[in-house]
């Protein structure tokens, strides 16, 4: 196959009764882009569907077998019989070599709007880039605060968005849209606003600015602060390592830098702390039962000796390693399973729906989940993203061995150690200041405020010491103000890790925008890095924003950055303006 090709399971399933649904993808057969509004139906049936923006489509058949006909203005019709055993991408002839691109952009756009029209909740279907697969988004959209004045989403401390990023960059490869989540690219860095006072866990702070890229707009930018746990109060660690062995982990940048990955966390254990090994192939297998944490060479010596070859049995190895992580269950401990993959499971449950049932039943256990994602060309960040997030836990890309010192050596407590979950941002805002605002990222967390999924309050987890940021750009209304009028309230609704009680922090912001310049270094970074998302999803809302205007911000926000985080960020905004000449 093509690389740059769309790849999408064709499957029948049986879960409602005897419906059975066909999926694909369609592209044009010379320049191999998605097609968007390509006619799906059945040949003898009134059933028929659109293709989307991405040139997906779902449709139901009466049976495994059935005869598709596909149909679009300037393309050849294109009639095959599908089976519900195969893997499917269709590819249409234009009936002239040239397309008229301006109506194809037209149709496309048209497309788009009417496929989602909410455009604040993930899409259908699995883009694919290579044999990657990423879930599909849509940028959130301006709301109007006369007609929905509060804003609700969820808080996490997943921040595998940047690192795989960073690794298209380096490679001089382009990245995929759907790879960029602003929020996980935001929150990637470290911010310096103060820790919550004595006895508290969270901290809450805005700042309110005007707009670089969108000068008549405003930005309110949201920092949570959790507490910081000190090292000798840490609760002992219940873990499961469950590692992926399969014949596609066996290359450089999959298990052996996961084997030198784990080194790094093995060795920041202690004595209370222990450790499970379950390996999984074709089958899964116990590599090294419970063992203590200062038995080192021990957990070494396991990690070291694994191999890969074989199947992916991820149904299986997931039940076995929570089995062992229960058996060995720590009251007012933290016990957690960390998966290790690259998502590429085919054994067993394969799909996302099935695969995040598994885990949503697991989690009430009490055990945590931590997602790795390691590797390239076949790498499924659309399943680790959605395991992590129905397990109650957190998501890392690891590229390279420093991002693996960083996730278990500098930031060991906020990627292992939970101090809140169920974690929700409530904004609400006065339809008196705020003509209308858009939620910059965020797109799979937020929550529709018509239904009881906020009442529910399934949120995120965030970590000891983690600052999670969240930023709006806000259409003012164009009437005088006081001083002290307020723009909006904020609310932050958590439980702490082992108990149910609901707890909440609130705060009000004041509608007095100051100069963006004269912002904290920390306030304009994070602005400057979600520019740059906005730049990478070819964004209809980053206004005059560019990668000089993104180098400028960051350049002068760069504050002390001890660990040369933010001088990176500048050589990947550099990267990007070389590959968008």
């Amino acid at each position: 196959m093509r690389k740059f090709l769309l790849l999408l399971l064709l499957w029948a399933g049986s879960v409602h009764a005897q419906t059975i649904w066909v999926s694909g993808a369609v592209e044009d057969s010379i320049t191999h882009r998605p097609v968007a509004g390509v006619t799906v139906s059945i040949v003898d049936d009134t059933t028929r569907v659109l293709t989307n923006a991405f040139g997906l489509f779902r449709i139901t058949i009466p049976s495994t077998v059935a005869q598709l006909l596909f149909t679009r203005e300037g393309y050849r019709p294109l009639q095959m019989k599908v089976n519900a055993t195969d893997r499917l991408l269709i590819t249409l002839a234009p009936i002239r070599k040239a397309l008229d691109a301006i109506a194809l952009a037209k149709a496309s756009a048209r497309t788009r709007q009417n496929s989602n029209p909410n455009y604040g909740n993930v899409g259908m279907g699995i883009h694919a880039f290579y044999n990657e697969t990423y879930g599909t988004t849509y940028e959130n959209k301006f709301t109007r605060a006369q007609t929905q004045p509060v804003s609700v989403f969820a808080v996490d401390v997943d921040r595998a968005a940047y690192s795989n990023i960073r690794r298209f960059l380096r490679l001089k490869e382009p990245v995929p849209v759907d790879a960029v989540r602003i929020e996980e690219m935001v929150n990637y860095f470290h911010y310096n606003y103060p820790l919550p006072p004595e006895g508290k866990t969270m901290a809450v702070y805005s700042h309110y600015t005007t707009c670089p890229w969108e000068p008549g707009h405003r930005l309110l930018q949201i920092a949570l602060r959790a507490k910081a746990l000190q090292t000798d109060s840490l609760p002992p660690s219940n873990l499961v390592f469950l590692i992926d062995v399969s014949g596609s982990m066996g290359v450089p940048n999959k298990l052996p830098l996961l084997q030198a990955a784990f080194r790094i966390l093995v060795n920041n254990l202690r004595p209370v702390d222990k450790v499970a090994i379950v390996a999984y192939a074709g089958t899964p297998g116990i590599k090294l039962p419970a063992t203590a944490g200062d038995q080192k060479e021990k957990i070494l010596n396991a990690i070291d000796n694994l191999s890969a070859g074989g199947a992916t049995a991820g149904e299986a190895a997931i039940k076995m390693a929570y089995q062992i992580a229960v058996e060995q269950f720590i009251p007012d401990g933290n016990n957690r399973v960390i998966l290790a993959t690259d998502g590429d499971f085919n054994v067993g449950l394969t799909s996302d729906a099935e695969m995040e049932e598994l885990i949503m039943e697991k989690k009430e256990s009490g055990v945590l989940l931590t997602c790795l994602g390691f590797g390239m060309k076949n790498y499924k960040d659309s399943k680790l993203q959605s395991l992590s997030s129905k397990g109650n836990g957190n998501f890392a890309y690891i590229d390279d061995l420093e991002e693996a010192s960083k996730v278990f050596a500098r930031e060991f407590g906020s990627t292992l150690f939970t101090v809140a979950r169920d974690v929700q941002t409530e904004v609400t805002f006065n339809p008196a200041m705020v003509k209308s605002y858009r939620l910059i990222g965020y797109e799979n967390k937020v929550y529709e405020t018509n239904t009881d999924a906020s009442s529910k309050h399934n949120g995120g987890i965030v970590g000891s010491g983690h600052c999670a940021v969240a930023m709006y750009e806000i259409v003012p209304r164009d009437s005088m103000m006081a001083a002290d009028s307020l723009l909006a309230n904020i609310s932050i609704s958590y439980r702490h890790p082992l108990d149910t009680v609901l707890c909440t922090l609130e705060t009000g912001v004041k509608a007095n925008a100051t100069a963006f310049d004269a912002a904290p270094d920390d306030c304009r970074f994070a602005a400057a890095v979600a520019l740059l998302g906005m730049i990478l999803r070819n964004s209809a809302y980053r206004g005059c924003g560019d990668t000089e205007m993104v180098s400028e911000i960051a350049r002068r926000a760069l504050g002390k950055d001890k660990e040369g985080y933010r001088q990176e960020f500048l050589k990947m905004v550099k990267q990007v303006r070389k590959m968008k000449r």
